[in-house]
């Protein structure tokens, strides 16, 4: 029941965002394409009330358990990013606005950029991990928890992981090509004679 649950909210979280943005810039009803953008966090909502449910009808804690509290945290870490990001392109695609910018690509505005993505990372893994540890209160000692423990160490490997990456883009910074003509300007004096000829020299002349 858990995992269809997550299916279904998963899909229903891309109905409402394919919802809300045609409303907003196809329909030019941006009130109500808002209000159905607002609404997925219900969802959510829904996903957890249902696993609680789910526990205290005696369910026995397992992987599905886990994922729910892992889908609930990565929502809330990395939900609105995603939600902005497809809403940035719906508004120069379907309503005329500019293109939305581009992450940077070196320097420290790259590092900068990645270690706020792993923010959300972070995050999503402390909302993962406070749902884990509730439901593990909530079981108690009678009931088998090691499943929900073994998702919250996998929680924290993963936003380890995500954070070394992170941390690459900081100590190895990739450096911004640089820009501008190979051949040097100014004086022509500085400039191969193959390059620029002199006045009134021939072509036998400059060889």
């Amino acid at each position: 029941m858990i995992v269809t649950l997550i299916v279904l909210c998963e899909v229903g979280f891309w109905v409402l965002l394919a919802a809300g943005l045609a409303t907003r810039y196809l329909l030019k009803m941006p009130r109500t394409g808002m209000a159905l953008l607002l609404a997925e966090p219900v969802l959510e909502l829904v996903l957890l009330v249902v696993t609680a449910i789910d526990l205290k009808n005696g369910a026995d804690p397992g992987w599905e358990h886990g994922l729910a509290a892992l889908y609930i945290g990565y929502t809330v870490g990395h939900g609105h990013r995603t939600v902005k990001w497809l809403d940035g392109h719906a508004a120069h695609r379907l309503g005329g606005g500019p293109p939305p910018p581009k992450p940077p690509r070196y320097g420290m505005a790259r590092a900068r950029h990645e270690g706020a993505v792993w923010l959300g990372s972070l995050v999503g893994g402390a909302v993962a991990t406070a749902l884990l540890l509730l439901a593990m209160a909530y079981v108690g000692d009678d009931g088998n928890t090691d499943s929900l423990r073994s998702w919250m160490y996998g929680a924290w490997r993963a936003v380890g992981i995500h954070g070394l990456i992170a941390l690459s883009y900081l100590v190895w910074q990739k450096k911004e090509p640089e820009t501008g003509s190979a051949v040097p300007t100014g004086d022509p004096e500085d400039v191969p004679d193959l390059l620029v000829r002199r006045p009134g020299q021939n072509e036998e002349q400059v060889r």
